[in-house]
Order: structure tokens, then C-alpha cells, then sequence
């Protein structure tokens, strides 16, 4: 949820792709539940908007701890169960080059995320969320600064998950995430970095395991696309009229024990044919205990 580099370069969204991938549609039974992810992106081809890869030697990395805490209620509305969600990262971003050396890096407490509106409804073979979010400012941000964490600008948020039983037995589940974000302008430096939609999606297959404990595995990927433009001072008009696009395809693996309320994940997704972004790879680790 932190940027790869300041809005002057912006060259991804502030959603941190894949993490959704599994069962996105699902909503847990009522409670709270805490989960970790920790999210590795590492990425050091830098692409043209052609996709044409540059004689650019560098390397991007942006490892990211987010913590949260997902509350889930009784209530009802319109036929679907009331959730909520606050997510808080801590985050070691850096931007190497081999001409300039250490051109960017910052650790510390990033922008938390926050869902005051998860709506889910858990059917029998198809399970739907629908969230309402905002991405604040709280990560340590000054314009002319080299060691940012976070953004410098709000980012409200819109997104769905659907989760599919493509087999009565339930050993074949379809699951995809979308999500749009908004972006305010940013402090400081006027400007006002492109909107972007986010796609996660895995196809994962049950598999036998011991009594009291589910694996699912499969197939997952991600997708990511600027949809309009990126405007502010200093700003020519070929970085305006730019937009990234990000493609990944990878593994998942998922765990679940109900009877210990945890939860266990791992994915890795490999970039491809990306656009006016660097490329490479993501691997995520996720732990989760329900209360």
C-alpha cells in the first residue's frame, strides 16, 4: 500500500497486487480475525509504454508487513453480513541505480487502509463481497524527500470479490478481486497522480489432506492498468499521456485448519509484459487467527 516511488514518478497504484488472489469472495464467520502478510515485490527490468525493456540498470524492492485486524458482525444488510477492516503496514521500499547508487528508501509505519463497509453474502457454491475503502495518508511523506514511506495522498477505493464452487464437491474454486482507486492530489508537490483499476485471480484445486486440515493449489495472477492521466507541474506531456499496465501469472497455496481458526498462505507470481513500469517478481506469505 505504499508507492514505489513518489507520484513525480508514479508508475503503479497504491494496492499491493496479488494479496487478494484466494477465496476473495468469502466473508469469515462472525468475530474478529488478525492476519499477517508479509509481501515481497522485487523488480529490476524498467519498460517503455511499448513494453520495449530500457537500458536502465537498476533495482526496485519493496518488502511490506501489513497488519489486520477484520471485525464481522451479526448484523444484516440487505440480506448480506456487516464487516469491517483496518490495516496497518510497515514497509522498506529502496530504488537503486547503478549510475547514481541508493536514489530513494524509507522504513517505517506506511498509509493504513481502512474498510468501514464490507457487505458479504456466503452462498451455498457462490460467495460475493462488495467493499467501500480509503488508503490515508499516515506514512512519513515530504515532497523533496528521498526516504518516503508513504504516498502524500488519499486514495478512496472500490472493489468486489467473487468466490465460485466450480464442482458440488466443492475441490475446484474460481476466485477473482477487483478494485478501483481514487487519488487526491499530492501534498506538496501538486500532483495528481493517474487512477487505476487492480484485478487478483486464482484457480485452485483441493487437495487430500489430513482430517481437519484443507490445502487448496493452483493457478493465480494479477493484473493492474492505469486509467486516466497523471497531471501536474513539472509534468511533460508524454508522462502524462503514459499509462502503466502490469501482468503477473504464478502459484497459490492455501491452508486451513477450522477446528484452530488459522489460516496459512503462500503465492508467487512472475511479471510479464509490463508497461511504462519496472518488472519482476512477488513472493507473500500470509498467517491468520480468528477470535
Amino acid at each position: 500500500m505504499i508507492p514505489l516511488f513518489r507520484a513525480e514518478a508514479q508508475n503503479r497504484g497504491t494496492y499491493p497486487l496479488g494479496m487478494s488472489a484466494a477465496n476473495s469472495g468469502v466473508t469469515p464467520g462472525s468475530g474478529l480475525t488478525y492476519s499477517n502478510q508479509l509481501l515481497y515485490y522485487s523488480r529490476n527490468i524498467s519498460k517503455d509504454n511499448d513494453g520495449n525493456a530500457l537500458p536502465v540498470a537498476g533495482d526496485n524492492a519493496v518488502l511490506m508487513d501489513l497488519n489486520s485486524i477484520v471485525w464481522v458482525s451479526d448484523w444484516k444488510v440487505l440480506g448480506a453480513v456487516y464487516s469491517a477492516s483496518a490495516t496497518l503496514p510497515v514497509a522498506t521500499n529502496s530504488l537503486t541505480s547503478d549510475t547514481y547508487g541508493t536514489v530513494s528508501g524509507g522504513t517505517g509505519l506506511a498509509d493504513a487502509y481502512l474498510l468501514p463497509l464490507i457487505l458479504g453474502w456466503n452462498g451455498e457454491r457462490v460467495s460475493v463481497r462488495a467493499m467501500a475503502g480509503i488508503l490515508a495518508p499516515t506514512g512519513r511523506f515530504t515532497a523533496t524527500a528521498n526516504d518516503n514511506v508513504g504516498n502524500g495522498y488519499w486514495s478512496p477505493t472500490l472493489a468486489s470479490g467473487q468466490t465460485v464452487q466450480m464442482l458440488k464437491s466443492k475441490t475446484l474454486t474460481f476466485s477473482m478481486f477487483e478494485m478501483y482507486e481514487f487519488h487526491t492530489r499530492q501534498e506538496g508537490s501538486g500532483i495528481h497522480p493517474g487512477q487505476n483499476i487492480d484485478l487478483d485471480y486464482s484457480l485452485l484445486v483441493a487437495l487430500p489432506s489430513a482430517e481437519g486440515f484443507r490445502v487448496q493449489m493452483g493457478l493465480a495472477g494479477y493484473e493492474q492498468r492505469q486509467t486516466t492521466a497523471k497531471t501536474g507541474p513539472r509534468l511533460s506531456a508524454a508522462e502524462s499521456a503514459s499509462r502503466y499496465a502490469v501482468n503477473a501469472i504464478g502459484f497459490a497455496v492455501s491452508g486451513t485448519a477450522p477446528k484452530h481458526k488459522l489460516n496459512l498462505g503462500l503465492k508467487y507470481f512472475k511479471e510479464f509484459a509490463n508497461q511504462s513500469t519496472y518488472q519482476g517478481y512477488s513472493a507473500q506469505f500470509m498467517i491468520g487467527i480468528s477470535f
